[in-house]
């Protein structure tokens, strides 16, 4: 199968989904799923402490998925590192061997298990982008005093990094002007793809296309399994920029097997969106085992 930049490349329909690292050491079953997807998708990511919950990084879980014959995708966010551990994790990214790059700010560590943690955020994701694009170039971040700016020059590196970067953005959002704002700042700092948070409207998801089809980037449509009807209606009251119309919180709740429903409701949304975008990116959190169960119902 393709790597991800080269189906990209080539203009395939793109499949991504996600691997979540183990709290701990056994990766027994992270692993395993990886190995289920072998030849199924173009590429997995590897969360970063998702949700500010403290978990194996996600730079050792690339280069697992790697040597299991997969095209990692490296989720970096903003918030446990200053700006010297992030070009550094980018330059041992380059070296391992991994090229995709999702740039990422990162929850807040309230919504974890360390929240007295110390957040760091020396910068965000549009800067990071910034980075990704001078280090390809063969410098780094240097700002020569200048705080807070990213500027042209910067240190000359001994070996320059070959990194894919892309980064997120959410159409369903209310209001969706600021999200059309940072989706452009990210675009100009150089993103060449975007996955979506969960997208249940495609009417909504069809018009933030049509500001997003004014440029020169793929956009993955993020499929979130339900797995119930209470996690519908967690996700409407707590999760911003998600929102689960009330038709099928009504199907899940009327259901006998919600699981196998939420993977109906996975397929038949990724084959109302798939006319509209460039792929689709399936988050099955906590259910990776169901991923292909989920292609299998949209026919891919």
């Amino acid at each position: 199968m393709k790597t991800f930049r080269e189906a990209y490349e080539a203009g395939d329909f793109l499949i991504t989904t996600e691997a979540g690292p183990p709290k701990g050491t056994n990766i027994k079953e992270m692993i395993h799923h990886a190995r289920a997807l072998k030849g199924k998708v173009h590429a997995v990511n590897v969360t970063d402490n998702q949700s500010s919950v403290m978990r194996m990084g996600s730079l050792a879980g690339c280069r697992l998925l790697l040597d299991e014959g997969l095209d990692p995708i490296f989720q970096l966010t903003c918030r446990d590192r200053n700006r010297l551990a992030i070009q550094s994790d980018l330059l041992s990214a380059h070296v391992l061997g991994i090229r995709n790059v999702l740039s990422l700010t990162g929850d807040h560590v309230a919504a974890g298990d360390h929240p007295d943690a110390k957040p760091v955020f020396d910068i965000d994701s549009v800067h990071l982008l910034q980075v990704i694009e001078k280090l390809n170039r063969g410098r780094d971040m240097s700002t020569k005093g200048a705080r807070g700016k990213i500027l042209e020059d910067g240190n000359e590196l001994n070996g320059k990094t070959d990194l894919f970067p892309g980064s997120t953005v959410t159409p369903e959002a209310d209001p969706i002007a600021p999200q059309i704002i940072k989706f452009e700042k990210k675009v100009k700092a150089g993103a060449k793809f975007f996955q979506t948070q969960a997208v249940y409207n495609t009417e909504k998801f069809k018009s933030f296309m049509e500001t997003a089809r004014k440029h020169k980037v793929k956009i993955l449509a993020g499929i979130l399994l339900l797995k119930s009807a209470s996690m519908a209606k967690y996700l409407n009251s707590f999760v911003p920029g998600i929102s689960v119309p009330d038709e099928l919180i009504k199907e899940m709740e009327g259901s006998g097997n919600p699981l196998e429903t939420g993977i109906k409701i996975a397929g038949r949304l990724i084959k109302e969106l798939s006319p509209y975008c460039d792929g689709i990116h399936v988050m099955a959190i906590g259910a990776e085992d169901k991923v292909l169960n989920i292609l299998a119902e949209a026919g891919l």
